[in-house]
């Protein structure tokens, strides 16, 4: 299974990129990163629409969409597995979207199968990938059966 991970902004370097780097490297999906830039002038409308139109861009079609918003559905990391287990069943690809500091486009939203929140607080985008890919790691040791994950 391919996994993409599409994100506003850049993280070219230092400890967050490192770590994203490490649990990437770890895991039994490749992981592909995209970034966004972000839109820093105009109406927020259409600096979102604009973000959005490029995140869904880098979905391959296709492919199951999760969007990370703190308005999404808060799960534990055998959930999520379980949840990985099926769409790689049922399709080639997964992508996550993460959108910037004014969140994600409805667009991007509503083409989501699911709403993912780590939880109701707002966290930094780039540790957001971290806490992301750990959790693919996870996922991919659970469903393994490796003791990484000893819940």
């Amino acid at each position: 299974m391919q996994v993409i991970i599409a994100a506003v902004g850049r993280d070219r370097a230092g400890p967050t990129r490192e770590l994203f780097d490490d649990y990437c490297g770890r895991s039994a999906w490749p992981i592909r990163l995209v970034e966004v830039t972000p839109r820093s002038s105009g109406p927020i409308e259409r600096r979102l629409r604009e973000e959005g139109d490029r995140l869904l861009q880098a979905v391959p079609a296709g492919a199951v969409l999760v969007a990370l918003d703190e308005a999404g559905r808060e799960m534990d990391s055998a959930g999520l597995a379980r949840r990985i287990a099926r769409w790689q069943q049922d399709h080639g690809a997964l992508a996550f979207a993460i959108g910037g500091p004014d969140g994600l486009a409805r667009s991007v939203l509503e083409r989501a199968e699911t709403t993912l929140a780590f939880s109701r607080m707002t966290w930094p985008h780039r540790l957001v990938r971290v806490m992301l890919a750990e959790q693919l790691y996870r996922a991919a040791t659970i469903l393994s059966g490796h003791p990484y994950h000893r819940a």
